[in-house]
Order: C-alpha cells, then structure tokens, then sequence
C-alpha cells in the first residue's frame, strides 16, 4: 500500500474517481501540506505543475493505502505527459509520493486555483479522463499521449452538446446502452454500441446494433463582402470524395475547422479564416446549429456568414504547413454562388446551407453596409 500527494486536477473528486476506478467511499483522501514545493500554473496548458521552492508550501489532499492496480492506473493516466513519482515528507510528518514533471517541460506563469479550473475546465478533463483510462490495457501510455489532443477535443464536444438548444417537441424516451467499444481511434474514432430504446408505442425496443463516428464539433463560415457582393470559397483535398471514388477530390467549401478546448464556436471561426485564408472577419451572423449525419456520426456544425472585406487581392493559397493545410481561395460573385448550387455543382451541405441562408439575408446586410459605408 502506498501514499500519494495530489495537488492540481486529480484534487477534483470526480476526475480522481474515474483514473482510479473507484468510488469516493473506497478512497482515503485527507487534506495535506507538502513544504519546500509550490504549485503554479502552466502556461502551455489548463492545468498546474509542482516544483521545489524555499520557503513555499503547496497545498493539496493526501490519498492512503493505494493499491498496485490503482498505482498502474494512476501511471497511465499520469506517465505518458512526462510526470515521475518522487517521495516527499508531509508537513505532518508522514510521507508519501508526488507526480513531478520532468525539469523544464512546462513553464510556470503565476497561481493555480482549483475552484476556477474546476468551473472552466473541469467537466472537459472528466470526459477526457473517461476515454484515456478506456485505452489501458489497449494502447501504450505514449500512444494517448500522442492523441490526447482530438481526445480533448472530443471531450470538449460532450461538454458543448449539453447546452443544445435543439429539441423542441421530440420524444425525450429512454435509451439503454448495453455495450459500447471503442474500435479504432487516431485523429477521428468509432464507437460499435448495442442499446435499446423506447419507442413511439412506450414500449423498448429488442437490442440493436450500432456504430458510430465521433468526431469533433466544428466552426463553419463563409466570408462575404456585402459591397462587393461577393463570397470567398476555399478548395482543398477531400478524403471523403476519394474514399468514394467521387471524380472530384477536390472540393468547394466554406472556411472550416475544429473547435479547441477553450474556444468558442466564434472564435474558431476567426481563427480559421486567419489560418486558411488570411483574412481578417468582422461580423458573425449565426446560420445554423446542426449534425452533418446524425444517423451515423457526433460531428456538430456552428455554421456562421462573416462579413468580411474581399478586394482581388484577397486570394492565394493558405492553411497550416504543422497540419499538412494546402488551401486555395477562390472570389465569387453572389450571382454565381448560387448558379452553382442551384446547378448542383456544390457537394458541400454548408455550403449549399449558408448559400440558401445569404440568399434570404442579402439585401438586408447590404442596405445595412450601404449606409455604414461614408458617401
């Protein structure tokens, strides 16, 4: 049996649980000090890190009696971010062990507070802390590691879709998830479940067999120039096209990307159009809230129009070289916007959404510029 110091996230009760695998009532968990450490936070991250300090004194809980299993689980989750156990002495004299960060791996910025992470970050960490402990046994401690960011993701996914506004009017029946494994996992994962459910007569259903694609939620906009009247599309390569042997890999798009933890749905907007477009949004003017396939996938799309100013200049080629983006823009007129949609050249269900949207919208914006623009 041995004794562990906590003094960052895993003092949250809640996420502690779920890397140790037990309930609060299985664990021995009392308030300590350890001297001669300090706690601050982190500036790479949403989290603290400890280090010896003169005179400091970090404050933290102290969990008793941990077994070699709650040890191996406390390693996984804890190993492959660069963190060793080093043995401490207590303020109270007992001693114990503490995760320490490898020198230099993080920077310290200044006081970390438990009860701010909690409201800010917490829940996202707990749903993290649920799909990293569902890999041990599967996949190395390195290997998450490696994926812990489209983890975080994903996790910051659960968290958005608990405040949906959507919903109104359907059954709110009960759904029983019997079975759920995790297949594959890498930059996107999928989920085979089998549930059952209630159906329209009040009655279950027989046990059924899904899957389904989890990704991430998504921030989509399209920049329009409402003086100019024109849009600004984005081309780039297309998975999907190629896996279904489409002719054209190649796709016409609005300006997209994932949404960070930490980030609003706007705000990976803007920073989107920054990165694969180099462009600078004013206006967000909010199109929809919606799953691009909720038969088959957790993939949600913010779908925005951002007004923005598009001369000739404004097109080249963009995106991220660390993400391996190769994007080029493309000006269009309104007209031939919707040309295109209305001919069916556009295979893109944003596109074709916040097309439709602007058709409906664009001579209120433009009268609105008109008399924002000087004479």
């Amino acid at each position: 049996m041995r004794n562990l110091f906590f003094y960052g996230t895993l003092r949250d009760r809640p996420l502690l649980e779920i890397v140790m695998g037990a309930s609060g009532d299985a664990l021995d968990v009392t308030p300590a000090v350890l001297p001669g450490y300090k706690v601050s936070s982190v500036a790479e991250g949403p989290f603290p890190m400890i280090e010896t300090g003169v005179n400091e004194k970090a404050l933290g809980v102290l969990v008793r009696g941990l077994t070699p299993d709650q040890i191996a689980r406390l390693d996984y989750y804890e190993g492959g971010f660069g963190y060793d156990l080093h043995q401490v002495t207590l303020e109270d004299g007992q001693s114990g062990e503490v995760y320490v960060p490898q020198p230099g791996l993080w920077t310290g910025k200044g006081s970390w507070d438990l009860s701010e992470w909690q409201a800010e970050w917490g829940a996202l960490s707990r749903h993290a802390a649920v799909e990293v402990m569902g890999y041990m046994g599967s996949r190395s401690r390195d290997d998450v590691a490696r994926m812990f960011p489209r983890i975080r993701a994903r996790a910051a996914a659960r968290v958005n879709a608990s405040a949906s506004s959507h919903g109104a009017g359907t059954l709110q029946g009960q759904i029983d998830v019997q079975d759920r494994r995790r297949v594959y996992s890498k930059f996107y994962a999928l989920d085979e479940m089998q549930l059952s459910h209630t159906r329209f007569d009040g009655t279950m259903s027989a046990p059924l067999d899904r899957a389904v694609f989890v990704g991430s939620d998504a921030a989509i906009v399209l920049p329009y120039d409402p003086l100019r009247d024109r849009v600004l599309l984005i081309e780039q390569v297309r998975m999907g096209p190629l896996a279904r042997g489409d002719k054209s890999c190649w796709q016409l798009e609005p300006i997209a990307g994932a949404v960070d933890p930490g980030e609003t749905p706007q705000m990976a907007a803007r920073r989107e159009a920054s990165e694969e477009a180099g462009l600078t949004l004013g206006a967000l003017h909010p199109v929809s809230e919606v799953y691009a396939s909720p038969g088959n996938s957790t993939e949600f799309y913010y779908i925005y129009l951002g007004l923005a100013d598009l001369p000739d200049s404004v097109t080249g080629t963009g995106g991220l070289a660390s993400e391996d983006e190769d994007i080029r823009s493309h000006l269009m007129s309104f007209d031939d916007l919707m040309d295109l949609v209305d001919g069916m050249g556009a295979a893109n269900a944003p596109l074709v959404l916040v097309a439709y949207w602007l058709a409906r919208h664009r001579d209120g914006l433009r009268l609105a510029k008109a008399a924002d623009t000087p004479e």
